[in-house]
């Protein structure tokens, strides 16, 4: 089997969230049983026709038994997978090959945290890292502010450039009734927001919010005979350097320039072609780097294309049109957060948000600090 031949295999059938932004009373399994039965039902059918699981949580060692225990399921298949928040644009490659090679008939991607109700901080299972650890960083932020500094340096990026992605981010979140950090927010906001890990100040940092989501998969040819329209799954990629943001090669390129060029091509798609782009953006300087990385833009261009709300609602290119983790939600792991959104615009149901002949959408998920990246390209039928 080529990676073509897995294009439009499988298709998203069912999808939901649930307890977005505060959620008190509920813990993070509970968050996640409430998206995933939300999602089943989405698709038309039954928890017990679940039997393919695929989980990464921040909170849970052993997601996977955790959400069949909760859920009273008994899968065939089911896969713990964890590589931060890019988990779940994995999930989907790993869901489809499952459900390609018979070993599932129905999967489960799924996602839940209370980390802003439970803490009101960044909940991770993160270990220190014992050569970074000599010199106090705060995690993640430090990690990403190396790359923003470093990206400044070498490129002439600016701190106007990152406000740039705060504001199309908040542009977009007005329009989302669902998105956590809604109102008004301009450049000196930005700019005058308490600095946290220079360059990167509050207003350049995702949100920490309560959150769950959840995706139910299918092959193709079922994926017709169920109620919600499917979003194909059309290609995948994955790429990975280093664990540490000492081990990063170097600071301005993440691997995005390699799984995206995987995920394209598996899709047969360029990115001329590409009418929506979910970019996970936990800083700032995420959205420059990713844009850069996957050929939207030349490298060191980022910060410029960005300028004059070319990412934001109204601009040439539909960029997080949710919010983004900047301004909608970022319950600690971000990545399926991403797929809603997508498949809400590929069905047409994103409201006032909604852009015009939304037909393919590219999903980056990034984890660690800037270590795994992975792509998918989501797509109507209308692409097959």
């Amino acid at each position: 089997m080529s990676r073509q031949d897995i294009r439009g295999k499988s298709a998203i059938v069912g999808m939901a969230t649930a307890g977005i932004g505060e959620a008190p009373g509920f813990t993070a399994i509970e968050l996640l049983g409430q998206a995933a039965v939300k999602a089943v039902a989405d698709a038309g059918l039954k928890l017990q026709d679940i039997d393919g699981v695929f989980a990464a949580t921040s909170s849970h060692a052993f997601p996977t038994m955790s959400v069949v225990e909760y859920l009273g399921l008994r899968p065939s298949f089911f896969d713990s997978t964890n590589v931060g928040g890019s988990s779940f644009e994995l999930h989907l490659l790993q869901a489809t090959l499952a459900l390609q090679a018979g070993l599932c008939e129905a999967a489960l991607v799924c996602y839940g945290s209370n980390q802003r109700t439970a803490g009101g901080k960044l909940v991770s299972m993160s270990e220190p890292q014992w050569h970074e650890t000599p010199y106090g960083p705060r995690h993640p932020i430090t990690a990403y502010a190396l790359a923003a500094s470093r990206h400044m340096a070498e490129y002439g990026t600016t701190r106007e450039d990152l406000a740039e992605v705060a504001l199309a981010a908040r542009s977009w979140a007005n329009l989302n009734p669902e998105a956590f950090a809604r109102g008004p927010l301009t450049k000196e906001d930005v700019l005058s927001s308490r600095m946290i890990s220079d360059p990167l100040s509050k207003a350049d940092c995702c949100l920490v919010t309560d959150g769950a989501a959840a995706c139910v998969l299918v092959r193709a040819d079922r994926a017709k005979d169920l109620s919600a329209k499917p979003v194909y799954f059309l290609g995948g990629g994955a790429a990975n350097y280093h664990r540490s943001i000492v081990a990063m090669p170097d600071l301005t390129k993440t691997a995005a320039a390699e799984s995206g060029p995987r995920a394209l091509e598996m899709a047969g798609v360029s990115r001329d072609e590409i009418d929506l782009v979910m970019l996970y953006d936990a800083f700032t300087i995420n959205t420059i780097l990713f844009l850069e990385d996957l050929g939207f833009c030349p490298k060191g261009e980022g910060g410029r294309f960005v300028q004059d709300g070319r990412i934001a609602s109204g601009g040439d290119l539909a960029v997080n049109t949710n919010g983004g983790g900047l301004s909608c939600v970022h319950p600690g792991m971000y990545g399926l957060f991403l797929i809603a959104e997508a498949v809400a615009q590929i069905r047409g149901e994103a409201g006032d948000r909604q852009i015009p002949d939304c037909n393919l959408a590219l999903c980056h998920g990034n984890g660690g600090t800037l270590s795994s990246q992975c792509t998918a390209i989501l797509g109507a039928e209308a692409v097959l």
